[in-house]
């Protein structure tokens, strides 16, 4: 349903160190990169980082998050771990959210922005 997300940051160095090392372990990549905007995704762009002169103020209660999807329960274990040792921090640990579904495993970290994240495997 969705061709792409944008979202602006404040530092696009800090930024791009973060991203690139919480969505690694996901399989997505930098497709692009420019003074002002950065881009993920596993061959087109689908995550948008743009300069920004503000970003959305983080409000828990807004329920705005974005999901990534994981191949395997790993990639979400090492979602997390990168995402706490590159300035994010921990929103919830990896692991099995029954309250979803039996086989919901998944991990929460909040970017150097506030933009709060999750990595998901469904198996």
């Amino acid at each position: 349903m969705l061709a792409h997300v944008s979202i602006g940051v404040s530092d696009m160095k800090k930024a791009g160190a973060f991203y690139d090392s919480v969505l690694g372990p996901l399989g997505y990549k930098r497709v692009y990169d420019s003074d002002g905007a950065l881009a993920y995704g596993e061959k087109e762009a689908v995550l948008w980082l743009l300069a920004s002169g503000g970003t959305v103020k983080p409000d828990t209660r807004s329920g705005l998050h974005f999901c990534f999807d994981a191949k395997a329960r790993a990639d979400v274990d090492a979602f997390h771990a990168a995402g706490l040792k590159n300035g994010g921090t921990d929103n919830g640990k990896p692991g099995i959210r029954k309250d979803y579904s039996p086989n919901y495993y998944a991990a929460f970290v909040v970017d150097p922005d506030g933009y709060r994240l999750e990595a998901y495997c469904g198996k």
